[in-house]
């Protein structure tokens, strides 16, 4: 049986109600822009902690960046991935004054269409309680081990080149904690999918997740055609065709170039079981949900914008699905974002990101300090 595929007329409607990348640079432009590097000389060089390689990644010395003591960016390179992929790394203020130390580990993830830069727009992040690490995930990675390994992409193992090389990378050269209690996994967009999805592929190495504004119900058609819509790149064409542009340069961000759209997850369709893989990894499904038992859950979304009226009702569906289950979990759906403060409209952007990161890293500090 021929499998069917997302036409383009269809995928470019999806994309005007689902596309992303546009809209997290426009929300920010610290977001997307460019660091000035100052790679391994003297001084800079000194600030940074020693790497070495291991669980198969390679350092590539010469493409670190120097952003401050306390924040700079590696670069690696890995058979489970096509070409250079840079792990940003955030550093507490105490980490070299205080030697003996270890800290606990969040690890945040970006959205579609943005890159390890994109922390800069959520500064809460960058706290003296904690290591940050944000590594690559692609402009259209979703945080998946690709079904396809043969598109333009290349080798397309993100989940595994996350959680089977960054993580214990990390923990070999960084002086962090290594229980669950003390490692989170935060994301927003297409990295709420990706840190609810690892929480429940991984509970053994996080004790804490946290999606916002997350696509976290494949269920949800929308959410299925937010993907579909990063892999024929259909997101950026509606950007070019709707006038929008990111980074504030004239250039819509995109999301790299046209693979199948059943590249990553399969067919999408529910016929003849088709769409297996899809239901497997969906977020949303109870028998995923069942596997945080004891994890810290925390959802945030609006709701006033044509994307995040769909974050809102995936959130709402998980958390559902989670007191059905009798695990506790916290949903702050801001709806207009008032609550939040006058930086945020309710809608898919680092205006409303930062300000939800502001509340959530306080208690999510707390909780590592009470597991200490």
């Amino acid at each position: 049986m021929t499998p069917l595929r997302l036409t383009a007329g269809a995928a470019l409607a999806l994309a005007a109600l689902t596309g992303t990348g546009a809209v997290h640079a426009a929300a920010s432009p610290a977001a997307s822009a460019v660091t000035v590097s100052a790679s391994a000389s003297s001084a800079t060089a000194a600030a940074v902690p020693a790497f070495s390689d291991g669980y198969g990644l390679t350092l590539v010395p010469e493409d670190t960046q120097v952003h401050s003591p306390t924040d700079f960016t590696i670069t690696v390179t890995t058979k489970q991935l096509s070409g250079k992929h840079k792990i940003r790394i955030l550093l507490p203020a105490g980490y070299d004054t205080d030697p003996g130390r270890r800290w606990p580990v969040t690890y945040f993830l970006h959205g579609g269409g943005g890159n390890v830069n994109d922390i800069a727009a959520a500064p809460a992040l960058h706290s003296d309680s904690m290591i940050t690490v944000v590594p690559d995930g692609g402009l259209k990675g979703w945080y998946a081990d690709w079904l396809m390994q043969n598109t333009a992409e290349g080798a397309a193992n993100w989940e595994t080149f996350h959680l089977a090389q960054v993580v214990p990378f990390i923990d070999a050269n960084l002086r962090t904690r290594t229980d669950r209690a003390h490692r989170a996994v935060v994301g927003l967009s297409m990295g709420g999918y990706g840190s609810l999805h690892y929480a429940q592929a991984r509970p053994d190495l996080f004790g804490h997740v946290a999606a916002l504004s997350g696509g976290i119900d494949f269920g949800k058609w929308e959410i299925r055609g937010a993907v579909l819509a990063t892999e024929l790149n259909l997101a950026g064409a509606w950007c070019a065709a709707s006038g929008s542009s990111g980074s504030g340069s004239g250039n819509c961000v995109g999301h790299g170039p046209y693979v199948d759209s059943d590249a990553i997850f399969g067919s999408p369709y529910p016929v003849f079981n088709a769409d297996r893989v899809w239901k497997a990894v969906d977020p949303a499904a109870s028998a995923n949900l069942a596997k945080l038992s004891g994890t810290g859950i925390t959802l945030y979304t609006g709701n006033n914008d044509l994307i995040d009226v769909h974050t809102a009702a995936a959130s709402k569906t998980v958390k559902a699905r989670l007191d059905q289950l009798g695990i506790p979990s916290r949903l702050v759906d801001y709806g207009n974002g008032a609550s939040l403060g006058p930086s945020c409209n309710g809608g898919h952007n680092y205006g409303c990101w930062a300000l939800a990161f502001a509340d959530y890293v306080p208690r999510l500090e707390a909780a590592f300090a009470a597991s200490s």
